[in-house]
């Protein structure tokens, strides 16, 4: 187990506006934070540092073979990250967004994202939680994972996340048990317009076949 935060829980929402700040302040200067999304809680950094995300993929104890997804505040910004949105993608965007779907594109090379071996790709999300997108227009986007250390259970509440990351995180920001408790549903759009599932979460395939009736896998 880790050690104690060296940062209190912020309850996020009694004192909305000072969690944000004390959160906005801390991805600012670099570190990482806990927040509450409608699937599971993330842990955040700066998505535009590469120090950041390390010190992220470290507090978690993943190497950067496995990069984590970035989280914006609106759909309009995806355009902003990303060379290229199909139409497939736009189409399940407009409908789950905000919302537990996340979209693997190709990233826009001009931005220089460092988040790890990404393949000239980024994955990106809209969550549907209030806290998370007030958080996401204070911050910009944030490189956000599980909250939990690799191999753990996905921590649901912001004392699950705690214990398992410690003083590696900067400030927790408690919103209470996070309301999905499933993982997003994960379409990779980079090597095909039509789009590729590859993870199964709190989106079901008839789900997507509603939007992208063309879609490839998951593999069996």
């Amino acid at each position: 187990m880790s050690e104690t935060p060296a940062t209190p829980i912020i309850d996020a929402l009694a004192d909305q506006e000072g969690a944000l700040a004390a959160a906005t302040e801390a991805v600012r200067a670099g570190a990482c934070v806990v927040l509450p999304t409608d699937t599971v809680y993330g842990i955040g950094a700066d998505a535009f540092s590469a120090a950041a995300v390390q010190a992220l993929l470290d507090a978690k104890g993943r190497g950067r073979d496995m990069p984590p997804p970035v989280l914006i505040a609106e759909p309009s910004m995806l355009r902003a990250l990303t060379s290229d949105v199909p139409p497939a993608a736009a189409a399940l965007a407009k409908r789950f967004w905000p919302g537990a779907l996340t979209l693997v594109l190709k990233v826009q090379k001009a931005l220089n994202l460092d988040l790890g071996e990404t393949a000239g790709t980024v994955a990106v999300r809209v969550p549907d939680h209030d806290v998370a997108r007030a958080l996401l227009r204070r911050t910009g986007p944030l490189a956000v994972s599980s909250a939990n250390t690799s191999g753990a259970p996905a921590a649901v509440t912001a004392s699950q996340a705690a214990e398992q990351l410690g003083a590696a995180v900067a400030v927790y920001l408690d919103a209470g048990s996070a309301p999905g408790q499933v993982a997003s549903t994960i379409v990779d759009f980079s090597r095909t317009t039509q789009g590729r599932v590859l993870r199964l979460g709190a989106l079901s395939l008839d789900d997507l076949r509603e939007v992208a009736p063309d879609f490839e896998g998951p593999d069996a």
